[in-house]
């Protein structure tokens, strides 16, 4: 298969992960109708919820996490590629992973991803993020090979590290998926540029659910879910913070086409920093 159809899901998730799980699955269900074979939410799908103890009170294994248990159904159900951007899951020892799933059409989980860079940053206007002080970040980048493209998992904060999708990029991902939470202060300057730039640095569709508006726990996050071509250019956004699908065809092709004419993942060369009479070797 060289084109498929692929959704991302635009979700204003709250609190109630019941809730949530019900808002899921009627935007997975619209993004089916409309011929999405592939969907994607955004990060943290499950609940968005700053506060550290009202979280940990609900959190649930990965057997027993909600939205997992729906995704998989749905994927079953429907006979298509449910991608889980990710939600807060309860470790085995005792810690919190932000983790993504993506089930295949017999319902079956073929992937799993823990989001790697922590989000700790301090912004102006007093916003400030400590995702380390809630979360393990994960070790292992994914590339799992679907039937239709090998795709490449990432979350939210992923995205300002280039290295992470050259790994995958070179690992064969010809679709890289940035699920997020973007908040509206760093979206508004920099959500556009960034995915633009991972699919022209690595000749590849990115795939970014995002999470938009004012939430429940009184964060507001950017929206503006988006597919990228391998050229960079949006092919399908939403332009707003709402509740919705947006919907593109992929022609994995037009990867393998745009690596051709811009060949800079083979013309790359190792090389070294040279700081005063020392010299580093760049990672």
């Amino acid at each position: 298969m060289s084109t498929f159809k692929a959704a991302a899901l635009q979700m204003r998730s709250g609190m109630d992960p019941a809730r949530n799980a019900d808002d899921f699955e009627a935007l997975v269900r619209e993004a089916v109708s409309g011929g999405a074979i592939y969907v994607q939410s955004p990060e943290m799908t499950g609940a968005l919820m700053r506060d550290k103890a009202s979280l940990k009170a609900i959190l649930k294994s990965d057997a027993d996490d909600p939205i997992a248990e729906r995704a998989s159904s749905l994927a079953r159900e429907l006979g298509i590629h449910v991608h889980v951007g990710s939600t807060a899951i309860a470790r085995a020892d005792g810690k919190v992973a932000n983790r993504g799933f993506i089930f295949d059409p017999k319902g079956e989980r073929v992937a799993v991803y823990d989001k790697i860079h922590m989000f700790d940053v301090d912004l102006d206007n007093g916003e400030s993020w400590r995702e380390s002080a809630t979360y393990e970040p994960g070790k292992v980048s994914t590339v799992v090979d679907l039937p239709f493209a090998p795709l490449g998992m990432a979350v939210c904060y992923d995205l300002r590290f280039p290295q992470l999708f050259r790994a995958q990029a070179l690992a064969g991902a010809r679709v890289l998926t940035v699920p997020a939470a973007f908040t509206r202060q760093t979206g508004e300057a920099h959500w556009h540029v960034l995915l633009r730039a991972r699919a022209i640095e690595n000749g590849a569709y990115v795939i970014a659910a995002a999470q938009g508006g004012k939430h429940e726990d009184g964060r507001e996050t950017f929206g503006h879910s988006m597919i990228v071509d391998p050229w960079g250019r949006i092919v399908a956004e939403a332009d707003h913070d709402e509740p919705g699908v947006v919907m593109a065809e992929i022609d994995v092709e037009a990867s393998a086409a745009a690596r051709q004419k811009i060949p800079n993942l083979k013309n790359a060369r190792d090389f070294e920093v040279e700081i005063g009479a020392e010299r580093r070797k760049a990672s």
